[in-house]
């Protein structure tokens, strides 16, 4: 935001909002739109774990279960982090800062599939639904299906949000405990994604509330049809959907298909019509090809290796520091990203606001780190279990070749590293679950807010979520605090700037590397925009 003042800041949204209102007015449709018969294949590169966007973290499940099915109250523009009116028309706060008032949009209808019809349109029911369910552990719905909600917890919501109150039909407030000046970003997020409170009605009163993560019903633009693990989704087009004329495929398809090399080979058979995440080595051919377009721009995004804390001798200062030291990540840069990328040396990326340029890490020195684990009382080194991520993310395009990579830079120290890894949905879990030692990982940013990154990734209340390290060290901690409670942004500049410098001297996990992002198409496809915040995005895209 260009304002320094939140206040001042929401109102400029509250009044864009406004005149886009007037724009979406017509989007409220009373009958089914006509949508081109086309079919789009999107080669993707796993499977999602499920299909409640509140549950999961990771673009693969977000690309599957939140674009296609759900809309939000707020929403990220497509391509971009531009916060504009979702499911809320427009939305007031108060002058303290500390309520949001929200309107909400008429005549927006939730899908109907062969598993639900619904009997109402969208309103303030729904919401509080989908808010009380992740803030009450004692919400019916909740006791029924008892889950986490990583990203809602992550970011302190389950504590900022004092409570949230339907006003009439189409209005909702709510009332945060303290300011926080990233809160409508966060709430275009996809754990934000707005559920049907009769469907849940539904689930619960036939003792199937479970069925919600299998079975999605939303106001999105895609309507689920059917989900074959590990082989494909099928979507129809929403011919009912609130924006007109933005459904543009009658069909779409994910075909998962974990191995990028083969992603490769279905795109130019024309197979599937878009792919993600191609291997750097598969790059000049796609180039090459006529038939095929590569969408490319500077990933914001970060792969790093995560110490847990938690584990011996992990939690000695002196060994992480050694560990990162060792490691060569130009070498990783050339080899793994084969060029197209640049190492890292923050806790995000340079195009993030409050980014620290002048920030020192440790440079690369093998014979420096060999002597700081021996002043650490390891001459001889350690043993040590690295975990290999075993799917291809944007930020990072090869995770064994990776790990095999820091496994032979720290042998030259002394530490033998045994490479362990597990399905993606298994990986994501155990981290969770800290049961990793060090962790190959990375980061998309979510919302375009510095405290996605440090909140997200290291805060104290992330412990049990994204924060893979586990690390909880106070002055950081209060430093992001006050960023997330200072809506001057400057000063919040300041206060992120002081985290990144204790992040430095810490060192709880080793930046790798910013990625560059491709994404091939073919050139019947039309519009296609690559996500800055990780996810494939089908609302709006065309066939010829």
């Amino acid at each position: 935001m260009k304002q320094n003042k939140l206040l001042r800041a929401v109102r400029v949204t509250t009044c864009v909002a406004a005149a886009v209102t007037a724009t979406l007015a017509a989007a409220t449709i009373s009958h089914a739109a006509t949508i081109p018969n086309k079919t789009l294949v999107y080669c993707s590169e796993g499977s999602p774990a499920g299909f409640d966007p509140a549950q999961y973290t990771t673009g693969v499940d977000f690309t599957a279960n939140t674009f296609p099915e759900y809309n939000r109250l707020v929403e990220f523009a497509r391509g971009g982090t531009k916060v504009e009116p979702g499911l809320a028309e427009k939305w007031d706060v108060s002058h303290d800062g500390k309520t949001y008032t929200f309107h909400l949009r008429h005549g927006v209808k939730f899908q109907t599939t062969s598993y639900f019809k619904p009997t109402r349109e969208f309103d303030a029911d729904d919401v509080v639904f989908t808010f009380e369910r992740m803030l009450d552990p004692n919400q019916p719905f909740r006791k029924a299906y008892p889950v986490a909600f990583p990203y809602f917890s992550d970011m302190g919501l389950d504590k900022l949000i004092k409570s949230v109150e339907k006003v009439d039909p189409y209005t909702v407030r709510f009332t945060l405990n303290e300011v926080s000046a990233p809160f409508i970003q966060n709430l275009a997020m996809e754990y934000a994604s707005i559920l049907s409170a009769e469907y849940a009605d539904q689930l619960l009163k036939a003792g199937k509330a479970a069925d919600i993560n299998q079975y999605p019903v939303g106001t999105g633009p895609f309507i689920f049809r059917s989900y074959t693990k590990d082989s494909t989704i099928r979507f129809d087009g929403n011919p009912d959907y609130w924006k007109p004329d933005t459904v543009k495929v009658s069909k779409l398809i994910f075909s998962i298909t974990t191995d990028a090399s083969v992603r490769t080979q279905k795109i130019k058979r024309n197979e599937c019509q878009v792919m993600i995440y191609p291997k750097p080595q598969d790059l000049a051919t796609l180039k090459s090809d006529s038939n095929i377009n590569l969408l490319a721009q500077a990933g914001f995004n970060l792969g790093y290796l995560a110490y847990n804390v938690q584990h011996k001798p992990l939690n000695n200062v002196e060994v992480r520091r050694a560990l990162d030291m060792a490691i060569n990540k130009h070498a990783i840069v050339e080899s793994v990203y084969q060029g197209a990328g640049q190492p890292a040396t923050n806790p995000m990326p340079p195009t993030q606001w409050s980014y620290d340029k002048n920030l020192k890490m440790p440079a690369y020195d093998p014979k420096k780190a060999k002597a700081l684990l021996a002043k650490a009382g390891f001459p001889n080194g350690f043993e040590i279990h690295l975990w290999a991520m075993p799917v291809q993310r944007p930020y990072n395009p090869n995770g064994r070749l990776m790990a095999e990579m820091i496994q032979s830079d720290w042998a030259k120290i002394g530490v033998k590293a045994t490479i362990v890894t597990y399905e993606w949905g298994e990986y994501i879990k155990r981290g969770h679950a800290g049961e990793q030692d060090a962790y190959l990982v990375g980061w998309t940013g979510d919302n375009g807010d510095p405290d996605n990154w440090l909140g997200t990734l290291l805060g104290c209340s992330a412990i049990n979520g994204n924060n893979f390290s586990k690390w909880c060290y106070k002055p950081f901690d209060d430093l992001v605090q006050k960023g997330r409670t200072t809506t001057d942004q400057a000063q919040r500049t300041k206060y992120y700037e002081e985290a990144q410098k204790i992040f430095a001297d810490q060192i709880p996990f080793s930046p790798i590397a910013h990625s560059t992002v491709y994404q091939p198409t073919t050139k019947n496809v039309i519009d296609m925009k690559i996500d800055p915040l990780g996810y494939s995005r089908f609302d709006g895209v065309s066939m010829k």
